[in-house]
């Protein structure tokens, strides 16, 4: 089905006759049809329905001929179906009632069994019949970054209490991220078993640490997830951002495509870490709103530089900001299109 799709051959370095487009956070706070559809439903509710999930990852692929879907998910998803007490707040984002900063907090989590994520299977299964051709990515989040949630009890700019339990209590730490580990390797194989055609591995926040300690803290517990995922033969992305001192042990971790955010020129990263990574990227979110000679510019630069890697997938630096317009992104999966197969 989904074997000859000019994105799963980009993610393994297969000739390709364009490069494929997708928008980390295409499914969802850009499009109207996606705020009439969910409207009165909080976030977490939304993805735990299999019909609305079903609809909203459908929207950008139908509006913009984008060459793979993504889950309409949260990585918080997996945290609540294992019982942890936490709310995505509108203009603040995830809030842990409990937050975890000692080993009992840590013991009192509990895994994640398939049936806690029984919607996240119908809802795989209702797409891929419905996609056809266009493959549909599986995603969830790293160790480090649910853990900075669960430590700090929502976001942070510093992550001071992260880094402090990393190093004052280090054994407490590689329990909380084992415990994590384990909870989105369930999600993901969920997701794959379902039929997802690859993931994408999320440690968003992961460029607050130096290499030294994503390479001591972090690393080993990405590692494990993408180890878990070796009896499948579905692609892995691995994408942070400001994550560019870290691309190399990133890669290491046991993914096929990194993610590139637009700090760095995917050149340059492809130089980082080797000719074994295809690489994804790495549009700067804020141009979308620069105009459309300014957008065809950074396209043409972008698929240069990209040509540097094993394979390319074309994506921004981040997630579709919210004020973003529709029209510009079907322009932009149009652009990529045209310039690449010229």
């Amino acid at each position: 089905m989904t074997t000859i799709s000019p994105f799963l051959s980009a993610c393994r370095g297969l000739p390709v006759p364009f490069t494929p487009v997708w928008f980390m956070r295409q499914a969802g706070r850009s499009l109207p049809e996606y705020h009439a559809v969910r409207a009165g439903t909080p976030m977490l509710d939304t993805c735990q329905r299999p019909d609305l999930v079903t609809e909203i990852t459908l929207q950008p692929v139908r509006r913009h001929k984008v060459d793979a879907a993504v889950l309409y998910s949260d990585i918080m998803v997996p945290l609540r179906a294992a019982g942890v007490d936490v709310e995505i707040k509108p203009n603040v984002g995830p809030v842990i009632a409990d937050p975890v900063r000692d080993r009992a907090a840590v013991d009192r989590l509990r895994p994640l069994q398939a049936d806690d994520v029984s919607f996240i299977t119908e809802a795989v299964k209702q797409l891929v019949g419905e996609l056809g051709d266009t493959p549909l990515i599986g995603f969830g989040g790293a160790p480090f970054t649910l853990a900075s949630y669960l430590v700090e009890g929502g976001p942070s700019k510093s992550y001071a209490r992260t880094k402090a339990l990393m190093h004052a209590d280090p054994a407490t730490w590689h329990a909380l991220c084992d415990v994590l580990a384990d909870i989105t390797l369930t999600f993901l194989r969920v997701q794959v078993d379902a039929g997802a055609a690859a993931i994408q591995l999320f440690d968003s926040w992961a460029g607050s640490l130096s290499e030294a300690d994503y390479r001591a803290y972090v690393q080993p517990h990405s590692a494990r997830i993408f180890a878990g995922l070796d009896d499948f033969s579905v692609p892995r992305i691995h994408f942070g951002v400001g994550t560019g001192e870290l691309l190399p042990a990133m890669a290491q971790a046991g993914a096929d495509v990194v993610g590139v955010d637009w700090r760095i020129p995917l050149d340059v990263a492809s130089a980082r870490i080797g000719s074994d990574y295809a690489v994804q990227g790495n549009l700067d979110p804020a141009l979308l709103s620069a105009g459309e000679a300014v957008l065809e510019e950074q396209v043409r630069r972008i698929l240069a530089e990209g040509k540097a890697a094993r394979g390319h997938v074309f994506n921004l630096g981040h997630g579709v900001p919210p004020d973003a317009d529709p029209g510009v992104l079907t322009a932009l999966v149009e652009t990529v299109h045209r310039l690449s197969a010229a």
